[in-house]
């Protein structure tokens, strides 16, 4: 790891470049306030955590799993629990501001760090377009209880309305009527046919999406304790409804809904990881607050976990509820919750949790758009962005241009993108860097001179004889899809999608003979191999999407980042 490429940033050289800040004199006096104590950590985790997921995405993966999705939040919470521990580990010993990317930067080295900085970029926008996406859904329909009708070009995004026009124009070729179209057709093809137009140019945008950008923005703008109180007020009110429907719901619970349990099988319920993971991806982003935390070393890694496990049981809960009460077969749609409650004739409450998921998914964004503008403070500290990434409000003591630059990145693709299109980018991408952070755990360096003793380790438990017996249990389990990848009988549109599996058989091969020589610490072991695997059920497409970004982000290391960084211009004064 000597070539300039994987040049390690030692952690007190880590942490002094976040003490020092920008040597400019215009910056160095200037640092962000340090406010936040566990229950806030916590509070983002939750808010950052139960969002669009609950109150949207449940819906279709309970419809793919069936009542057996529960199994799935499970399998995916243990996943992010084993993440979770190693983001925990880190945040002890470097409890600075840019998450997974300051992680890599001590772990893996500088072009390692780029490419999850650069990733981490691609998982914030994205996965901050997506909730805006959402929440400007839920509040149109919110507008539509109270009887305020908004025209469906201002709410519906560009590419959604082309093609609900296209497919509508061909049912309605076949005799269909518009009154019988899907809703979400008839409102695309609505938004079409009345919107005004340049040319040929509709004029189609999602504004509410574009607003609450820009007032999340603002707000993350003007201070972290402002944005501290509207989490927690926001979060309060968010667990009081989500609490008070599961236990009005218990009480409309058809236990025969919950048979069979998985009727579509243990593939089909895997279906549904994208949308399940997307639920759980906005812990993460506690990390990067590590500069506004009074006791990063000890609260962080409880946030994190705290946060976790009770957003878990809020979601198996909810997906318990949701299939109890109707059939899953009627849950694709995009307010579940909401809608199960219309079924059983409780429309008040449907009308509540319309109004709380407004709430909810705006607490999602606030939370992303805090952590996006810090990760790209950390990259510029270190050259590999330009100096006004790093650039401290003197007054209000956030980064001022970084977090105004993450609001026009956010609005602006949210007015014309479809929900459909980002969710599974920013759920490959956030896979992407939990398997970087639980393999950093494994090659993390020994306590340095001078670093204070961590206040949190993730507990050691030799991997030796546990992960070859659990991928001995796996090859009898997976023995079908093994075979599978040497089948070329079906051509290469069946076969490619195969290709994510057969990286996951090297890696965990890999893996099992180095856990045996080397009795590799379990836990990020197993959080690195249970997050890759969830990535190959991505799909071809995701992985393909996911390689270009990466690509553009090398050129872009190599073009300027690599030149300017801050450590390589050390170690060239140094020889």
């Amino acid at each position: 790891m000597s070539h300039p490429l994987f040049r390690k940033k030692s952690i007190t050289a880590i942490l002094a470049d976040a003490k020092e800040g920008l040597s400019d004199a215009t910056h160095s006096s200037s640092g962000l306030k340090k406010v936040l104590k566990v229950k806030d950590l916590t509070a983002m985790g939750i808010a950052a955590i139960v969002g669009a997921g609950i109150f949207s995405t449940i819906g279709n993966a309970s419809f793919q799993g069936g009542p057996g999705v529960i199994l799935l939040f499970t399998l995916t919470a243990i996943c992010c629990g084993f993440s979770a521990l190693c983001y925990a580990e880190f945040a002890s010993r470097i409890p600075v501001s840019g998450s997974a990317y300051t992680y890599a930067y001590a772990a893996f080295g500088e072009l390692i760090a780029w490419v999850i900085g650069w990733d981490l970029l691609m998982e914030y926008a994205i996965g901050n377009i997506a909730v805006a996406i959402s929440w400007s859904q839920y509040f149109v329909n919110l507008l539509e209880g109270l009887h305020i009708h908004v025209p469906a070009f201002l709410t519906t995004d560009y590419l959604s309305a082309s093609r609900a026009f296209d497919a509508a124009s061909v049912e309605i070729a076949k005799g269909t009527s518009i009154a019988n179209l899907p809703e979400t057709m008839r409102q695309g093809y609505t938004a079409w046919l009345t919107a005004p137009h340049i040319g040929n140019f509709k004029l189609i945008a999602d504004l509410p999406a574009l607003g609450i950008v820009f007032l999340i923005t603002w707000l993350v703008y003007v201070g972290i304790r402002e944005t501290r109180k509207a989490t927690n007020l926001m979060v309060g009110l968010k667990i009081i409804i989500i609490i008070a429907v599961i236990a009005i719901g218990f009480f409309y619970v058809a236990p025969a809904n919950w048979s069979p349990f998985l009727p579509n099988g243990f593939g089909g319920m895997m279906k549904g990881v994208s949308a399940v993971f997307f639920a759980y991806i906005g812990f993460d982003a506690i990390s990067t607050t590590a500069e506004e935390c009074e006791n990063p070393q000890r609260d962080l890694p409880k946030g994190m976990i705290y946060s976790l496990i009770i957003c878990t049981v809020l979601y198996i809960l909810v997906a318990i509820v949701l299939t109890g009460m109707v059939s899953y077969k009627q849950l694709q749609v995009g307010d579940p919750l909401a809608y199960v409650f219309k079924q059983v004739g409780l429309n008040k409450i449907s009308y509540i949790i319309s109004f709380s998921a407004v709430i909810a998914t705006a607490s999602v964004l606030l939370v992303f758009q805090l952590g996006q503008p810090r990760i790209w403070m950390s990259m510029s500290r270190d050259g590999l962005l330009p100096k006004a990434f790093s650039r401290i409000h003197p007054k209000y003591k956030t980064p001022s241009f970084s977090t105004i630059v993450t609001g026009f990145v956010v609005a602006v693709p949210a007015l014309f993108l479809n929900l459909t299109e980002v969710t599974d980018l920013t759920s490959i991408g956030t896979l992407f860097a939990f398997v970087l952070v639980c393999g950093g755990v494994l090659l993390l360096p020994a306590r340095e001179a001078g670093e204070e003793k961590p206040k949190f380790k993730i507990p050691y438990i030799s991997s030796q004889f546990i992960v070859p017996v659990l991928f001995i249990v796996g090859v009898i389990i997976f023995w079908k899809n093994f075979l599978g990848l040497f089948d070329f009988s079906n051509g290469w549109e069946v076969f490619r999608d195969k290709l994510p599996f057969f990286l996951f058989v090297i890696l965990s091969t890999t893996l099992t003979i180095a856990s045996f020589i080397k009795k590799l610490s379990l836990i990020p072991t197993l959080g690195l191999a249970s997050c890759f695997y969830l990535m190959t059920e991505l799909g071809y497409t995701n992985w393909m999407r996911f390689l270009i970004w990466l690509v553009i982000g090398l050129v872009i290391y190599f073009m300027y980042s690599r030149h300017n960084s801050k450590l390589g211009k050390q170690q060239m004064l140094n020889n």
